[in-house]
């Protein structure tokens, strides 16, 4: 039983207010606060699409909704896979009402983001207060937005032939071969249109404003690999690397950031194209080393077990993984191989994928073939 904060709501149109919260007499379950949240983001707009309020996940557009009629698509995909995730714990947990509330509304969800977030080829960003689309191919600025194709594809909310369409415009309009960057938007903002909010003070080209913002790219490259489109999820993984953003003079006069830390932003226009900003930033970082471990080493903990299906490049036949478990450390070796997935743990071959992690001081090795 956890108390919550009280404060004051928003009056209508106002972003936000400083103020000392309180803490509430109100004392529930960590489930039940779960529940309000999920209530509280089921307030839907005019297209069944969550409001935007003063702002998403991008907070600099944060004047897109603050009439209280904007939507957004992005919070639309993102919804669905927690309305999706909340309702398989409901089952577990015997909440018929929470699991009802989530299927039904998820299902509803997805049913309005492929009706009213279609842009042809692509999934659009949203829509503003005055109805006038955001991220559609009409619009003079952010034509296209990478984390509404992305989350398309993560969410499970889009279908395969427009979750296709959709990533292959992340690579066409997005991906930046000669800068080495995946910009999060293009054309970037610079008043050609409906003013989005404190996003467009920034410089075009320059930090969210259609500049790579790490945080978006990683989420890009995470889709590439949920397709199954593991080559390409490599190979932007390899480009957007700050190592290989520092591999000559040239680069590193261009980069002008540390090489081995995470950089929040990359700049896309000229003069400053390719040049790192605010590193060592530790959300974009945390995202790389899921991107890494979990959707392209394919290794995912299970509470008190792991279970690995790799996605290799081509060019490599297997690798090796020491994962460390208390006093224990565990040496696997997963490789290509024909046949059936197994793997053994210490020489037995185990029935499924999971391997049980012990704490027990002694070091296990296991082998993973991942078969055809």
């Amino acid at each position: 039983q956890v108390p919550y904060l009280e404060a004051r709501l928003l009056a209508p149109g106002e972003e936000s207010f400083y103020e000392q919260p309180v803490v509430s007499g109100t004392r529930e379950s960590m489930w039940q606060h779960g529940i309000r949240a999920l209530k509280h983001g089921l307030q839907m707009g005019g297209h069944g699409l969550p409001l935007m309020g003063a702002g998403d996940w991008n907070d600099g557009m944060n004047l897109v909704g603050l009439g209280g009629r904007g939507e957004s698509v992005w919070l639309g995909f993102f919804l669905y896979d927690v309305l999706q995730r909340y309702g398989e714990l409901a089952d577990i947990r015997q909440d018929a009402a929470t699991a009802a509330l989530c299927r039904e509304e998820s299902a509803r969800l997805k049913q309005n983001l492929n009706d009213h977030a279609w842009d042809g080829e692509w999934y659009l960003r949203g829509y503003f207060d005055s109805g006038e689309t955001l991220g559609s191919h009409v619009n003079a600025e952010c034509q296209i937005d990478a984390i509404a194709q992305s989350w398309s594809v993560l969410s499970g909310a889009g279908t395969p032939e427009r979750t296709a369409s959709a990533m292959q415009s992340v690579d066409k309009y997005l991906v930046d071969r000669d800068a080495g960057l995946i910009k999060l938007l293009t054309p970037p903002f610079d008043g050609n249109g409906p003013n989005p909010g404190y996003i467009r003070g920034y410089l075009p080209g320059v930090r969210e404003n259609g500049g790579q913002y790490t945080h978006g790219a990683i989420w890009a490259v995470m889709a590439f690999a949920r397709q199954g489109n593991t080559e390409r999820a490599w190979q932007l993984m390899s480009m957007i690397n700050p190592v290989n953003h520092s591999l000559t003079p040239e680069a590193v006069s261009r980069y002008k950031a540390e090489p081995y830390v995470i950089s929040a932003d990359i700049y896309s226009v000229d003069p400053h194209s390719g040049r790192g900003g605010w590193s060592w930033y530790t959300g974009s970082a945390g995202w790389t080393y899921r991107l890494i471990t979990e959707s392209l080493l394919g290794i995912t903990r299970h509470g008190d077990a792991i279970s690995i299906h790799s996605k290799l490049p081509q060019d490599w036949p297997e690798i090796t993984v020491t994962y460390q478990q208390g006093s224990s450390r565990y040496l696997i070796t997963v490789r290509r191989s024909t046949g059936e997935y197994c793997v053994t743990l210490d020489g037995t071959p185990l029935a499924g994928d999971k391997i049980p992690l012990n704490d027990d001081g002694v070091e296990h090795r296991v082998e993973v073939e991942l078969g055809e």
